[in-house]
């Protein structure tokens, strides 16, 4: 993913709702949300080039979902891949299954939300290994450091809000929130910006990114309310940007 909010125990009906993009390169294959065979407890997208995922949930009661952090250079082909140590937390097998913040290091640089039960935490590899609980309330997290969000960041954050604020009841609807193509350069570096290459300005990218080669891949919703009822929603998008399909599972959450 590259752009996420969270609301963690901050609503009446809802224990969590997560609205996210994933922006990759539209060249790299990936299969769409289902219900993977093995293990058969995990619903997510999977990336068929490394095998792992960039967002999923599991009946277990776990829940993954991870943002590149930018600002570290190019990736090191030499770490893992980050999909395994999502695909691994989800399943809760591997080495990754209970990882620990001195395992952080093994990837490119990442942050990461994870729910375990109970338990939300927050995770950074860069500057230094670093994870936080989460307390009940709204998060958002893009490509930027965790002390200096992205700008995008906020917006999202703020529909969700506006949405929890609302009492909006159907989770389908923020698909629409993550359709926003708005950019966010302040009044200094607009003037200098050209172009729809986010490549020199990632900061300050809109939050669903329309290009050919690097773009918005899917938009996704994950809603699961405090009887353990949840929801996954999955809306594809072709390198023009056009909508390919929608994909909507149900599962439990263990309570």
């Amino acid at each position: 993913m590259c752009i996420v909010a969270f609301a963690w125990q901050a609503h009446p009906r809802w224990k969590l709702i997560a609205i996210g993009n994933r922006d990759e390169m539209h060249a790299r294959p990936a299969q769409p949300l289902a219900r993977w065979d093995d293990p058969a407890h995990l619903l997510a997208g999977r990336d068929t080039k490394a095998g792992g995922t960039w967002l999923g949930v599991s009946e277990q009661g776990r829940l993954a979902i991870v943002t590149n952090l930018s600002g570290y250079g190019l990736p090191d082909s030499e770490k893992h891949s980050r999909g395994d140590l999502l695909r691994s937390f989800l399943s809760g097998e591997g080495p990754y299954a209970d990882f620990s913040d001195r395992q952080l290091p093994d990837f490119n640089p990442f942050n990461l939300i994870t729910v375990e039960g109970e338990k939300a935490a927050i995770h950074s590899n860069r500057p230094d290994p670093v994870s936080l609980a989460l307390t009940p309330g709204l998060y958002g997290l893009s490509n930027g450091p965790l002390d200096n969000p992205w700008p995008k960041s906020g917006v999202l954050g703020n529909s969700l809000k506006s949405w929890i604020e609302n009492g909006s009841e159907n989770p389908e609807l923020l698909l629409d929130a993550l359709m926003d193509q708005t950019t966010h350069f302040p009044p200094e570096e607009s003037e200098n910006y050209k172009g729809e290459n986010f490549a020199d300005y990632p900061q300050y990218s809109p939050i669903f990114i329309r290009n050919p080669v690097y773009g918005t891949r899917c938009s996704t919703v994950v809603a699961i309310d405090h009887s353990g009822n949840g929801s996954i929603v999955e809306r594809r998008f072709a390198s023009s940007g056009a909508e390919t399909g929608q994909t909507a599972l149900s599962f439990s959450w263990p309570i």
